[in-house]
């Protein structure tokens, strides 16, 4: 009956999860809920389905990532390629690659060459280099308690300020966050203040969202036991995430105390909501749980820990368990009445959990330390000089099973961990894997999302050029510009005013002012609208090359930083149907859009990305020969160039509009393709944009 009522309430947010609705209300420090796990395959299996692993050679290649190291824990990286012996399922291999990574944080520097990450694309082009390590800080608060989260916070701080090389990704997620959340950063304080927010909720059964509040109610055994398998469905999708960005090792960095197998007696409520309430074990410490449930209940949790294995290894990932406790004495706080024995069994039950996560991966578990610093050192030392072999399977199996791995080498006194094995591919994965592959997304498609960010990271203030039909011949050129958003680790001033200067290729002045920052001007000044920072200036200039000197000024007029932004002015006189650059504009309320409309000179967004509560108004000009107005469609795409929806553009004087919503899309990229026809012909133009949480 338990298994029953737990494949009901996931099931039911699968099905809702599968229609692009997520839970709403989430607690402040986590992201929405993501797909929650079913039994027996946890939704994670779906993320699977969609991200594939990328295969670079054949199909029976297989990679083995192989860690030496003395007495001391310190990497042994001068071994040579007939020192190693490989073995799959007792039969020897033949090593075909052999490699020694390391990664040495002096080599590099800040600066552009390890900016932020801002675009999918950047994410994927730089989890790539071979230099850059992929970590996940997965901050299970199902599974800490409410001091112990306090008591981690400063060791992983310092990891990410003193650890944490330049060329580092790192992405911090929750039990709740859904994979297309997983976002990776190189931004320490980003990272930071997401474990500063950090907040334990380990047998605090209280609902923070629509999800939780679904099986609130039921007996808190039940509860225990969903958020057990929600924690695995995160780790299984932060290693299918990983995956999918490069083959090398990755990291899982897991903050929990364990899992609980079952609950004693003593927290069997039978209502979650209602903490003793209906339980006559409370505060007994004589009741015992039944030998043979705890046995069958550890037998379920841990056959659903194998699956968590199979992703990891299959992702060639690695999970790195961290317990905040230090040297646990107890597991439960002594209000709760657990006899000692039952309470040493538990604690000893939940750090072997850990334990089983870590030795199953390739990882290690960091516990019964009070120094979780030097347990975060090792994780980085395991990550820098390690040796990657790669052999051709000699059993080429495509039977879905897992493999035997085993490592071996000539020098003794060394310590070798090596994965433990693979799970095959079954002859449905080949098939897939061997398919042709799919059509790249059209040109268009790929250079809207390359421009969708500007300028590069560490810059103080974010640009954005766009034209329209001018006056006699003229190309209308607006230029807008906004601060860029404060970060502790980027070491530059408050930009308060752009100077521009627009120059002819001749060298001739077309154009020179100052943007100031109306946003700032406008703080404490009643106002229907919420005045968007920076600030936008239009001028008029001839068809053809034109190059913007921009200079960046602090409040006080010191120059912080200066560019040259070289464009191409459009003609927009010649006989054929042209479109004009499309602009977006932010609005919270529909009353906030319909200010934007009656208020000439709003600027438009710079930066492309917008939160989910958030409302679009999106312009741009047509235009055809003879005055005539082109038809103008527009239609929303995702980040592949699939169409999604059409977007009903309305012409409103001499351009076309509409608003979109976005509280219906999901956290990622889109895209919007703008089409106008007419008799001279059809003009098209597609731009970029992010929802974020």
């Amino acid at each position: 009956m338990r298994a029953i009522v737990i494949r009901a309430v996931l099931v039911t947010v699968l099905a809702v999860a599968l229609h692009g609705q997520q839970p709403q209300n989430p607690p402040p420090q986590n992201p929405p809920a993501q797909n929650p796990p079913v039994e027996p395959k946890p939704p994670a299996t779906q993320a699977d389905a969609l991200q594939q692993p990328t295969f670079k050679s054949s199909i029976n290649f297989v990679r083995v990532d192989v860690i030496i190291s003395d007495g001391k824990g310190n990497p042994v990286l001068d071994l040579k390629p007939e020192e190693f012996a490989v073995f799959e399922d007792g039969k020897p291999q033949r090593v075909e690659t052999f490699s020694v990574i390391k990664i040495d944080p002096l080599d590099q520097v800040e600066g552009p060459t390890n900016g932020e990450i801002r675009t999918s694309v950047d994410e994927e082009r730089e989890a790539a280099r071979p230099e850059v390590r992929l970590f996940v800080i997965l901050l299970d608060d199902y599974h800490v308690r409410r001091g112990n989260d306090m008591a981690v916070r400063r060791p992983l701080i310092d990891f990410i300020e003193n650890q944490l090389a330049p060329a580092d990704m790192v992405a911090v997620m929750y039990p709740l966050t859904p994979v297309s959340d997983i976002q990776f950063t190189r931004s320490r304080s980003r990272l930071i203040s997401a474990i500063q927010n950090f907040e334990g909720r380990k047998f605090n059964y209280t609902p923070r969202n629509t999800f939780e509040e679904q099986y609130a109610q039921y007996p808190a055994a039940t509860v225990e036991r969903i958020r057990n398998q929600v924690t695995m469905s995160a780790l299984k999708a932060a290693a299918v995430r990983m995956g999918s960005l490069r083959e090398g090792r990755k990291s899982i960095i897991l903050v929990s105390e364990g899992f609980t197998s079952a609950l004693p007696p003593q927290l069997q409520d039978p209502n979650a909501a209602f903490p003793g309430m209906g339980n006559p074990n409370r505060r007994n410490p004589t009741a015992q749980t039944d030998d043979r449930y705890n046995m069958q209940m550890m037998t379920d949790m841990f056959n659903d820990m194998r699956e968590v294995f199979s992703t990891a290894n299959r992702q060639n990932t690695s999970i790195y368990a961290v317990d905040p406790r230090g040297l646990g004495a107890f597991e439960y706080n002594i209000n709760e009445g657990i006899g000692l024995t039952q309470d040493a069994n538990n604690l000893k039950s939940s750090i072997d959990t850990l334990h089983t996560l870590a030795n199953n991966t390739d990882g290690r578990a960091i516990v019964n330390r009070n120094d979780l610093a030097a347990g975060m050192k090792q994780i980085m030392r395991d990550s820098s000089g390690y040796y990657l072999l790669g052999y051709t399977s000699s059993r080429a199996p495509t039977d879905g099973k897992f493999h035997e791995i085993k490592v071996t080498v000539k020098r003794r006194g060394v310590d070798v961990r090596a994965r433990k094995g693979y799970w095959a591919l079954t002859k449905e994965d080949v098939a897939r894997a061997t398919a042709p592959a799919k059509p790249e997304a059209p040109t268009a498609v790929t250079r809207a999302l390359s421009t969708r960010a500007e300028p590069r990271g560490g810059r103080p203030a974010r640009f954005w050029v766009g034209t329209g039909r001018g006056e006699n011949g003229q190309t209308r050129v607006t230029f807008a510009w906004e601060p860029s958003p404060s970060s502790e680790d980027r070491k530059t001033e408050a930009a308060a005013i752009v100077g521009v200067i627009a120059v002819s290729p001749e060298g001739k002045p077309l154009f020179k002012g100052s943007v100031r920052d109306v946003g700032a001007a406008a703080k404490g000044t009643p106002s229907p609208i919420t005045v968007a920072p920076g600030g936008s200036v239009t001028f008029d200039a001839p068809p053809g090359p034109l190059q913007l000197r921009l200079t960046v000024q602090n409040n006080a007029g010191h120059v912080v930083d200066s560019t040259n932004q070289d464009i191409a002015v459009p003609d927009y006189t010649a006989i054929a149907v042209t479109l004009g650059t499309p602009r977006f504009y932010r609005g919270r309320t529909v009353r906030e859009l319909q200010v934007i409309r009656e208020t000439p000179g709003t600027s438009p967004a710079v930066d492309r990305e917008f939160s989910r509560n958030e409302r679009l108004l999106v312009r741009v000009e047509a235009y055809a020969p003879g005055g005539l107005a082109p038809d103008v469609t527009a239609k929303l795409m995702n980040r592949g160039g699939a169409p999604m929806s059409d977007i009903k553009m309305q012409a409103v004087g001499g351009l076309f509009e509409a608003e979109l919503p976005l509280s219906s899309l999901a956290a990622g990229e889109y895209l919007v393709e703008f089409t106008a026809k007419g008799l001279a012909g059809t003009a098209q133009d597609t731009v970029a944009f992010r929802v974020g949480r």
